[in-house]
């Protein structure tokens, strides 16, 4: 899934490339992404692509009325797109001019033509598994507010906005273990499992940590390692090409998607919990002390 990071280096690389340029026309392949109907999708057509920027880890291209517009149009309508588990975002100068089969079989769920003619990009979702979501909102009047995107009004604070007193506020007055505080968009935005994974890892600490068992010095010292991890993976994707930043993140993680191989600084073996969709990895030399995580998955496949 594209985390804070990816979505902050794809955000970067559209917006320097579809900034100031108008939207001619968006093919719509697949229905099921569009979570909203007004403003419809059409509306966007004639429009401006002012900024492409990053709320949590949702991307939002923020339109205005092209040149020649009427009076009355519409200020800021945003194109807002969380890509979720497999989604992604192909830029193209020789984008195809025919349309996508609408429910067709093919990764294609949005295609969004801007600028000369073969300019634009795709938005696709691989696997079976469809959850990639499409709204197209408009700004409330007099604030910087997408009212009628409800997951981006229910976003606790973004990671990297947050000082070392607001973090630890936060982590304190959650609940749970440690991991899943992390990845709650509601508590903070932007970390998913994969970062989540990194983060603990280079902090030493148990995915499984009680929150409410953390110290203040366990608390500023997680708040520096997330900075660190978040902030290096920015800087390594800087300047990808969108098709790149996929195995560029890869190379980077030292745990997360590694089971079985030796952890890169103890040269333990990383081992993961699985559960029913998802699963996570960790070094227990480096995390727990040694200890092996239960993994109920796979304790039932040794019965």
């Amino acid at each position: 899934m594209p985390e804070l990071p990816e979505v902050t280096a794809i955000a970067d690389y559209v917006d320097g490339r579809a900034a100031g340029l108008p939207i001619r026309r968006i093919d719509v392949a697949s229905l099921s992404v569009l979570k909203t109907a007004d403003p419809p999708i059409t509306a966007l057509a004639g429009r401006t692509v002012e900024r492409v920027w990053r709320i949590g880890k949702y991307l939002v291209f923020t339109t205005v009325p092209g040149p020649g517009a009427a009076p009355e149009a519409d200020g800021e309508i945003h194109l807002v797109i969380h890509l979720s588990r497999a989604g992604w975002l192909r830029w193209s100068q020789n984008l195809s001019q025919t349309p996508p089969r609408p429910g067709g079989k093919g990764p294609i769920a949005l295609r969004v033509h801007c600028g000369l003619p073969g300019e634009g990009f795709d938005v696709t979702e691989a696997g079976t598994q469809k959850r990639l979501a499409v709204w197209v909102a408009r700004t409330a009047a007099g604030t910087d507010h997408i009212p009628d995107v409800d997951k981006i009004a229910s976003l606790g604070p973004d990671a990297l906005a947050l000082s070392e007193p607001e973090f630890a506020a936060t982590i304190s007055a959650a609940t749970g273990r440690i991991k899943n505080v992390l990845t709650d968009q509601r508590v903070i935005a932007g970390i998913g499992n994969a970062y989540s994974d990194e983060i603990l890892h280079t902090a030493k600490m148990s995915p499984f940590a009680s929150v409410k068992t953390l110290s203040d010095t366990a608390l500023a010292d997680l708040y520096s390692v997330m900075r660190s991890v978040l902030l290096d993976a920015i800087a390594r994707l800087e300047g990808q090409e969108v098709a790149t930043m996929k195995s560029e993140k890869r190379s980077g993680l030292q745990v997360h998607g590694r089971t079985g191989m030796p952890c890169p600084v103890c040269g333990d073996t990383v081992r993961e919990v699985s559960f029913a969709d998802r699963s996570f990895q960790y070094c227990p030399t480096c995390q727990t002390g040694g200890r092996i995580l239960a993994d109920r998955r796979m304790s039932r496949l040794l019965k």
